[in-house]
């Protein structure tokens, strides 16, 4: 949840404006999702990648918000839905959701949300087995429960049969080591248990708050745990790049964003697969994506100072080169992460619009579990092969790239980078088009 400021900022601003009124809404629309075209001259594009759409609708409490999008309406977005008509539903797959505190409404809201959809009831694994004390300073547990039934839902939404399984620390992640060796416990104990091949991540802490001692040599057990987990154990790791832009806080109380261009852990570790954020649109008929920067939020991505740019990255263009200037580059990828186009989630008893990357990192997480399945095994450290793909023939079908936008953060004054064709440290190499993606992958993974 990188911080209850951050990664939820939009989503629970949402949830104060839906108690406060009788109702938000829309009366949105589902996408079917064509064949790119050709892209034309970024200066005469209009919007990214258009696509068709069809009638959807969300709940009757949401009918008034200007976009929202229901489970079909994201997978037929993303070229899911075609999958799913053929049985490629997640299915054998296990997707692990790390935590803080969980949320005690966590199965009735998905039995609610299944039903409004007509999705295959889940029986959702919750596991708490850290034996430490309480920590919660900034007494965030409805936070952490909001974030946790959007990381499921989202989940569920895009791959109905895969399992998934909560795993809560009683401590609280904000800024800093603050809880990260506790989310380590809970993602070691994953493995060794062997409960699942694919982590989700909706939180983080700033590089900034992370570059004294204890920073360093925590994320250096990290980066050697991630390095086994994705190489040797077949574990792919999702993790959301940030809602602040091309910035993040400055200190450990997550009350000042620094005034430097930065990025997160461990959005930026790069046995990671980093997922930033899109605004998608619907323009009637048809409907766009571009790079979400709207309401004091924006996708997370930049450049790290702490990791060099990894052999996967090497293979971009030399003006990319030149950007990345031997630094790591976040996002890797990207997905609808605009609480304001964003799906349409039961949180704690009420209907709400839900986004930032803590939406974008487990929608992804979802057509992984498809592409497991469709693979018959895990298919552990995807970057590589994301990053061949981009750079072949293939890469106007595999994915939906943004070319749109920018990740500045105004209330901070840092500027940010724009999205540009190809790779950007905004939305990374776009979003993806799962029914060409996918096989693609997995002829390249081969």
């Amino acid at each position: 949840m990188k911080q209850l400021s951050q990664h939820l900022f939009l989503f629970l601003l949402t949830c104060c404006l839906l108690a406060a009124c009788s109702s938000l809404g829309v009366a949105p629309t589902a996408q079917e999702t064509s064949t790119p075209t050709p892209k034309t001259p970024l200066a005469q594009e209009p919007a990214t990648t258009l696509r068709k759409v069809t009638n959807d609708s969300c709940p009757a409490d949401l009918q008034n918000a200007a976009t929202c999008f229901t489970p079909h309406a994201l997978r037929v977005a993303y070229g899911v839905q075609s999958l799913t008509e053929r049985g490629f539903t997640g299915k054998g797959q296990t997707v692990i959701d790390i935590v803080s505190f969980g949320s005690p409404t966590l199965q009735q809201d998905m039995d609610v949300f299944d039903q409004q959809f007509g999705l295959p009831p889940i029986k959702l694994q919750v596991l708490a087995p850290l034996n430490v004390p309480e920590y919660d300073p900034r007494h965030d547990k409805g936070g952490w429960a909001d974030e946790t039934e959007l990381d499921v839902q989202i989940i569920h939404a895009i791959a109905p049969d895969a399992n998934i399984i909560v795993l809560q620390s009683p401590v609280a992640e904000t800024e800093g080591t603050i809880g990260l060796p506790e989310f380590l416990q809970l993602e070691q104990y994953a493995l060794a248990h062997h409960l699942g091949n694919i982590i989700s991540q909706s939180w983080g802490a700033s590089e900034v708050t992370l570059q004294d001692t204890a920073g360093q040599q925590e994320i250096q057990q990290w980066d050697a745990f991630y390095q086994q987990a994705t190489t040797q154990q077949g574990i792919t790791i999702l993790s959301s790049s940030g809602d602040a832009g091309a910035t993040d806080y400055a200190d450990l109380q997550g009350k000042h964003l620094s005034s430097v261009a930065t990025t997160s852990f461990p959005a930026d570790d790069p046995w990671v697969t980093s997922v930033g954020g899109t605004t998608l649109t619907n323009n009637g008929s048809t409907f766009s994506e571009s790079a979400w920067n709207s309401g004091g939020g924006a996708s997370g991505g930049g450049f790290s100072r702490f990791f060099k740019t990894p052999a996967y990255q090497q293979a971009l263009p030399a003006a990319t080169q030149s950007q990345l200037n031997n630094r790591r580059g976040v996002p890797d990828v990207s997905a609808d992460a605009d609480p304001s186009t964003g799906l349409a989630v039961y949180a704690q008893g009420q209907w709400i619009e839900a986004g930032g990357t803590s939406a974008s990192a487990p929608l992804w997480a979802g057509i992984v579990a498809i592409a497991n399945q469709m693979a018959g095994h895990p298919l552990g450290f995807i970057n590589p092969t994301l990053y061949k793909l981009a750079t072949s023939s293939a890469y106007g079908q595999d994915f939906f790239d943004i070319t749109i936008g920018d990740n500045t953060n105004g209330r901070a004054h840092v500027t940010g980078y724009p999205a540009v064709q190809g790779w950007d440290p905004v939305t990374g190499l776009g979003s993806p088009n799962a029914e060409k993606l996918i096989p693609d992958l997995l002829a390249a993974m081969k």
